[in-house]
């Protein structure tokens, strides 16, 4: 989701770092590389929920209302 495939653009790389940047700034205690093994939105929910303590229902909602409109 965040991690780089190789091969890939050079506005690819830089709209992930730029989603990387903006998760750390919506969640605080997400590292570089949580974010970077990362490789879907089920993985980052698990993450968030597990880290905040939050049902999965509220981390679900939490990622999808963040994900609108980007493109991974």
């Amino acid at each position: 989701m965040f991690g780089y495939q190789g091969g890939e653009s050079a506005d690819v790389v830089a709209r992930k770092k730029g989603y990387l940047k903006d998760a750390q700034k919506r969640w605080g205690f997400l590292t570089t590389f949580d974010l970077s093994s990362i490789v879907n939105p089920v993985q980052l929910e698990t993450m968030i929920k597990i880290r905040m303590n939050i049902p999965t229902a509220q981390a679900h909602n939490d990622v999808e209302s963040w994900m609108k409109g980007k493109q991974f």
